[in-house]
């Protein structure tokens, strides 16, 4: 009976996001002709951290993490990004729009104004400053700047 109640709503719980994802995607597809983001692989984003071996004691095991992994590794499953995607893809598709993945590799560490990444430039979490021309702005704004560069270049190779 209890593993009846926890089915049922692990049910719900699917639909919602199902649901979620669905409005989601017909928004942005009703709305944009391209729409770009970062291809995610989420099977290398949520494996667990290796083992790091003890040099003091042979048989035993440092900290790596593996517990506040797990909790991220958690929430990136729970969000279903590889779901949404494939969701977005399929409605862009039968809408005639263009579903654009990119590399994101460095796309929070590159200067949109001068093209020098570097790990500096991210200063927190938040803030991105260039540690060459000093372009200084939000770097989620960044991130999705750089995002919808590397989306026009791959737009020009594809023309």
């Amino acid at each position: 009976a209890a593993a009846r109640k926890v089915a049922k709503l692990h049910g719900k719980i699917r639909r919602q996001r199902a649901d979620f994802h669905h409005k989601t995607a017909r928004t942005l597809v009703r709305d944009y002709d391209v729409i770009a983001h970062e291809r995610l692989g989420t099977a290398g984003m949520t494996k667990s951290p290796a083992p790091k071996p003890d040099p003091d004691r042979p048989g035993g095991f440092l900290p790596n993490g593996a517990a506040a992994k797990a909790g991220l590794n958690r929430s990136i499953l729970d969000a279903g990004w590889a779901q949404f995607l494939g969701i977005l893809a399929n409605k862009a598709e039968s809408a005639g729009r263009f579903v654009i993945p990119v590399d994101a590799r460095n796309t929070s560490r590159t200067c949109p104004e001068c093209g020098h990444v570097a790990k500096e430039n991210r200063v927190t979490q938040a803030k991105f400053e260039c540690t060459v021309c000093g372009f200084a702005a939000n770097a989620d704004h960044v991130g999705a700047t750089n995002v919808l560069l590397r989306a026009g270049l791959v737009l020009c190779a594809a023309a």
